[in-house]
């Protein structure tokens, strides 16, 4: 444990180094929102945050009976200022607004950001700081509220990988999605299911669970729910891997796979798979970058090809396979959200929708470097004792 925690000084005080030496540019390609009309339902894909954040505020501006806001992060900067106010103003003009922020996430704003006027419409949730189970061993009792929802009148839903902030706005390239039509249900029930669960009961009120109405396995919202023990974003990804009969591709902000997950991405590859995994060349957590490492060689090994993003956070959670099939949402592919955060991940079968999901990839890797098997030996040894020593913390992240 002492090596270990030399070794994240080292790495961290090398990273901080790296960043003032040579910044990341925050520049990147990306699509201007890509529309997608199926079965009742248009879903829209967005790849640079001020567009999105356009669409929310719109939305939030536009409610005329309730707004669900669930997120896990929100800045106390220009951007994040500018929803808490629309929040207010829609509560205000009689909009019933719910809230619900994650306190962890938001330790480091002031705590006065995090508190609303009170008003009849306005209820909020700062989800709890203290989790007992971390020292409990309770799964119930675990985890972070780490999903990113906004739904609006039951008419528009919001879901992926942005938090709200200026950062966010310009700076990282993330994945989210608009969902219009009858499944943004999937995503209300989501939030609904949340409220209830955490709300206190002589403040909150309880919010109406009303059942799906119609059934949509086309487009459907697949949670990790710690409250109980339920964690199906894995076993989504799984599905999908082993389906794969032409191409898996992965673009994930943390990318720590466990021995079952890797196991099914090698064994697609064996059998002709086309597996690509995007990340970035630095995160913003840079241990955890140190943590994935250690599985790159033998992903290189068995023909998968890994890309490092360039000059910005890549922070997408998203994978499509088969030009049918994809997936946008919260989850990493790490511990902490395979079996440890409160997630949410839309599952799509769409071929258009796929389509728009590679058209994507494509683009981004344009600002990506492969990662070629004869490179990645050629690292030093100091590099690999690193990695050796804080590759066992991945069940920790």
């Amino acid at each position: 444990m002492s090596a270990q925690a030399a070794t994240i000084g080292i790495v961290s005080a090398i990273d901080a180094h790296r960043k003032r030496r040579d910044p990341q540019s925050g520049t990147f390609p990306y699509l201007d929102p890509l529309k997608n009309s199926f079965r009742e339902h248009e879903v829209t894909v967005y790849t640079f945050g001020d567009q999105l954040y356009s669409a929310q505020l719109e939305a939030i501006r536009s409610a005329e009976h309730h707004v669900y806001f669930e997120n896990f992060i929100m800045k106390d900067d220009h951007i994040g200022n500018v929803f808490k106010n629309e929040l207010i103003e829609a509560a205000k003009r009689g909009v019933s607004v719910y809230i619900i922020l994650d306190t962890w996430g938001n330790l480091n704003q002031p705590p006065s950001f995090r508190r609303y006027p009170p008003h009849p419409n306005l209820h909020v949730i700062r989800f709890p700081l203290i989790r007992p189970g971390i020292i409990t061993g309770q799964a119930r009792k675990k985890g972070r509220d780490h999903r990113k929802i906004i739904c609006v009148d039951s008419k528009i839903g919001f879901v992926g990988g942005y938090n709200v902030g200026d950062l966010y706005a310009h700076h990282w390239r993330d994945t989210h999605i608009r969902i219009r039509g009858p499944q943004v249900w999937e995503l209300e029930n989501a939030f609904v299911d949340m409220w209830n669960l955490y709300r206190y009961k002589k403040i909150h009120p309880e919010l109406l669970d009303v059942g799906a109405g119609v059934w949509a396995p086309h487009l459907r919202a697949v949670t990790n729910t710690p409250a109980f023990n339920s964690y199906p974003v894995r076993a989504l990804y799984l599905e999908a891997i082993d389906r794969a009969s032409k191409n898996i591709w992965i673009t994930m902000g943390y990318f720590i796979p466990d021995q079952g997950l890797k196991h099914a991405l090698i064994q697609a590859a064996k059998r002709g798979v086309d597996v690509r995994i995007l990340i970035p060349e630095f995160s913003n957590h840079i241990v955890a970058d140190w943590v994935g490492r250690p599985h790159y060689s033998e992903l290189l090994q068995n023909g998968i090809r890994i890309f490092r993003y360039r000059q910005a956070m890549v922070h997408a959670k998203t994978m499509t396979v088969d030009g049918i099939w994809s997936t946008v949402g919260t989850t990493n592919i790490d511990r902490l959200s395979m079996a440890g955060n409160f997630e949410i991940n839309m599952e799509i079968f769409s071929s258009e929708m796929a389509d728009s999901m590679e058209q994507i990839f494509r683009l981004d890797l344009t600002n990506a470097n492969e990662l070629l098997l004869e490179q990645w030996e050629r690292r030093g040894k100091l590099s690999k004792l690193g990695e050796k020593l804080l590759g066992p913390l991945g069940p920790l992240l």
